[in-house]
């Protein structure tokens, strides 16, 4: 299945807290260096000021599904993507706030979405590099936010609980696929989540990128579309 391309206008207003994309403005940096990245729809996204108007669904579930998680050092015939990661993120969220509302639950899917852009870079990695990395990924949040209806800047009962199943999902794929013992885990991590068998047959068994795109685009877009 093939991710759907969305309306290239400006998303429906879904409440007053949500912000109208802005027009491009020209980046401090566009006179010295290339500081965009062109997608694969034609898209071309600048990173240093990034416009709601140039991220598509399509693209952010080509990169997610092909970006790894732990630097790529876990187990399986395949990676396990940072797509993937968000669907389990989202289904453990679900489990743990059931009647959560649907914008909330497609704020969690798309927490790592910058990541389709930089990377997903390990934590060791960013306490290196420190406030620039953060500030490029805050304004890549910021527009796809606003780009899926979301309001810029979460509140922040929803970043704890999207942050609380973000560190549930991080516990099991560490101790199932990246091979951390439990007690480190836990330092790092919290305590282990309660969650089912079937959860993690489905969700900690590394898919093809082809499927972990697929599976990620039409979730995104059922809740983009509720």
């Amino acid at each position: 299945m093939k991710a759907k391309r969305l309306p290239l206008s400006p998303p429906p207003s879904r409440g007053s807290e949500q912000a109208t994309p802005r027009a491009r403005t020209k980046s401090p940096a566009s006179s010295d260096a290339r500081a965009w990245q062109r997608m694969l729809s034609g898209r071309r996204l600048d990173l240093l000021d990034p416009c709601p108007l140039d991220i598509e669904l399509a693209d952010i579930a080509h990169g997610l599904a092909r970006v790894a998680r732990w630097n790529g050092q876990t187990e399986g015939a395949h990676i396990f993507s940072v797509a993937q990661h968000t669907l389990f993120v989202e289904v453990l969220l679900r489990t743990r706030v059931p009647r959560l509302e649907r914008r909330w639950r497609l704020a969690a899917l798309l927490h790592d979405a910058p990541e389709y852009v930089i990377g997903d870079m390990i934590s060791p990695f960013k306490a290196v590099i420190g406030d620039s990395y953060k500030a490029v990924e805050k304004r890549l949040l910021t527009a796809i936010h606003v780009r899926f209806g979301l309001p810029p800047e979460l509140p922040p009962v929803i970043t704890g609980h999207i942050k609380a199943a973000d560190r549930s999902a991080a516990y099991l794929e560490a101790t199932r696929l990246a091979g951390f013992a439990s007690a480190e885990a836990r330092r790092f991590f919290g305590k282990p989540p309660v969650y089912s068998a079937t959860l993690e047959h489905d969700y900690l068994t590394p898919w093809p990128a082809n499927v972990a795109e697929a599976r990620y685009a039409e979730r995104v877009d059922k809740l983009f579309g509720e």
